[in-house]
């Protein structure tokens, strides 16, 4: 596994089944228990929750012609709004920032939405630098700071190298 001996000294992940079973993964190759943490969950969608942007914009002819992926723009129907989804971010990151003192390493593993209000809040930048970064599935983001805000953005959509043809090998 691509992270396996690097070191954290806690780990929190969206209890939402995809990022928990990724986060057990790391955890586990890594030797830190993975503590669950509700308020990493992706932004909540509402009514729009398993439909495509075609269905959302025909359900709601104002977003035609806007992007999907710029939620600063929308609030979908009892669901939550980007500043929402960086307000219940913010206290997440207090908190790690607290635990982690200046020297620490923590591993959150959570989903795109999240990550782009984590990036929001982190570096203190306005909706359209936090929004404007796409990120690769599975990619691994990296902060760094000193025990404050704003932190500073060492790496982006990192991925493991790819595995070498396991068809090759074989006789």
């Amino acid at each position: 596994m691509y992270l396996a001996g690097e070191r954290f000294d806690f780990a929190l992940s969206s209890d939402l089944s995809r990022a928990s079973a990724t986060a057990a993964a790391i955890g586990a190759a890594c030797g830190v228990v993975v503590e669950p943490e509700p308020r990493l969950r992706e932004m909540q969608f509402g009514s729009w929750e398993g439909l495509t942007w075609s269905e959302i914009t025909a359900r709601t002819p104002a977003l035609t012609g806007q992007s999907p992926t710029a939620p600063a723009i929308y609030r979908p129907d009892d669901g939550e709004s980007f500043d929402e989804v960086s307000e219940r971010i913010r206290p997440v990151l207090a908190e790690v920032t607290a635990r982690l003192g200046r020297h620490g390493r923590a591993l959150l593993v959570s989903h795109a939405g999240v990550m782009h209000a984590l990036l929001r809040v982190a570096l203190d930048e306005p909706n359209e630098a936090s929004l404007g970064v796409t990120f690769l599935p599975a990619s691994i983001m990296r902060l760094s700071g000193d025990g404050s805000l704003p932190w500073r953005l060492e790496q982006v959509n990192e991925v493991a190298p790819p595995l070498a043809d396991s068809a090759a090998a074989v006789p």
